[in-house]
């Protein structure tokens, strides 16, 4: 009788060795493009065709160099993974070494930075290269614990041949994306493997719920950090005149005053007190204070031309908007819907309507609620930049677009039509 993918999830949970040897049968029709008589869960369906297209080879696992020693603590100095240690150590640690499992933290890359639990499993984990500065994307080492949750931007359970790669499926992994809960950023992730024979579906929910308290306390620790710098900010801004306000060193708002609120300010990379052009604030002055910088806004305007945009698309999820001027630049990451629509700006200057953005990413003129959401938190970082009715790069800025070598890789995430057409044309001989 034909299971569906949920009964091989039940069925593991009692018999693993059959449920093992399901799964195998599954992965072996899959890959010879045979019809299967069990569905693959979506999830894994979708991680092993990004496989097949990007060329993964499911009978050889590859395996690119190990960081450094030093690399590895310079990541770990510099994550914010470090701020959540005990709270994952204390929800994971005690029960994955009872249950024959490790726990593996994992940076937004993909590369393993701690790794602890029960000793034989990390020397078996030593055997596939599962350690300590190795390079787990799934575009690497293939549909994993740690860089499929990356992708998918969800937790997932890998069971036994659900992974990719044949060196990997006498494990289960069971890996939740962490986040920033400021911004949503994906910070890292945390992973709990073990043998095939500890799968438990119980697992997911279990490593999903320590993520999330994990996140929980960042923010907790976010909002403290945030309240000790108003209460050294507090006394300053009373006694100023005009428009002002304080940020911590990444631009989150702890006070303000003469102006409207704004839960954060875009700096620049590498930010020194004097005079900057920031977004939304304009032509500012930038003094450092304890934990943060005091920013006042400037009487005079912003003088016009002279300003540059450049819309960085050439690395794989790694965009950006980048604004330089006479009084210095800055950067701001973008989010896939943020990238496309400044995109579909910067080659059509003329500017398009909400209507017309709607067409160009959903196919569909009457989302153009969703568009307006989405341009209006983008006005939040790019201010006079980018003016609207309809919407456009200010005339006075010059703009530039860097692509990807080869156009094909274009916002591969995109499903938008005017994005899709564009790669489409790139194939055609």
């Amino acid at each position: 009788m034909a299971h569906s993918p949920t009964d091989v999830t039940q069925l593991a949970a009692v018999d693993a060795a059959r449920a093992a040897r399901v799964l195998s049968d599954v992965r072996s029709a899959t890959l010879s493009g045979q019809r299967t008589r069990v569905a693959p869960r979506p999830v894994i369906e979708q991680s092993w065709e990004r496989m097949l297209r990007g060329g993964v080879d499911p009978d050889h696992d590859f395996r690119t160099g190990l960081l450094s020693r030093e690399e590895v603590q310079r990541r770990r100095e510099t994550s914010e993974l470090r701020h959540v240690l005990p709270v994952l150590r204390q929800g994971l640690l005690s029960v994955a070494d009872v249950a024959h499992h490790i726990m593996v933290i994992a940076d937004e890359e993909g590369r393993v930075l701690w790794r602890e639990g029960s000793s034989p499993v990390l020397r078996k984990a030593d055997g596939t290269g599962f350690e300590l500065g190795a390079d787990w994307r799934e575009s690497v080492v293939g549909t994993n614990g740690i860089g499929t949750p990356v992708v998918a931007r969800r937790p997932v359970q890998v069971f036994a041949s659900e992974h990719f790669v044949r060196s990997q499926t006498t494990w289960t992994c069971t890996g939740a994306p962490i986040t920033d809960p400021r911004d949503g950023r994906l910070i890292g992730v945390v992973d709990v493997s073990g043998p095939l024979e500890t799968m438990h579906p119980a697992t997911l929910a279990w490593v999903d719920s320590v993520a999330k308290l994990a996140e929980a306390r960042l923010r907790e620790l976010h909002q403290a950090s945030l309240e000790r710098l108003r209460a050294v900010a507090a006394p300053v801004l009373a006694r100023l005149g005009g428009r002002a306000l304080v940020v911590d060193a990444e631009g989150w708002t702890a006070a303000v005053t003469g102006m409207p609120y704004q839960s954060r300010v875009a700096l620049p990379k590498s930010l020194s007190a004097g005079r900057r052009w920031l977004p939304t604030l304009g032509l500012c002055t930038v003094e450092p204070m304890a934990g943060g910088w005091l920013v006042r806004a400037a009487v005079e305007p912003v003088p016009p031309g002279g300003t540059r945009i450049v819309l960085d698309l050439s690395q794989p999820r790694r965009w950006s908007v980048t604004v330089s001027g006479t009084v210095g630049g800055w950067s701001h990451e973008l989010s896939p819907r943020h990238a496309e629509l400044l995109y579909l700006l910067a080659v059509n200057r003329s500017g398009r309507s909400a209507a017309g953005l709607a067409e160009d990413v959903f196919a569909d003129p009457a989302r153009r609620v969703t568009v307006r959401a989405e341009m209006s938190r983008i006005r939040r970082y790019l201010g006079g930049l980018l003016e609207h009715r309809p919407y456009r790069f200010s005339e006075g800025a010059e703009v530039s677009v860097l692509f990807p070598e080869d156009p094909r890789d274009l916002l591969p995430h995109s499903t938008a039509p005017a994005v899709t057409g564009k790669r489409l044309s790139a194939r055609l001989p």
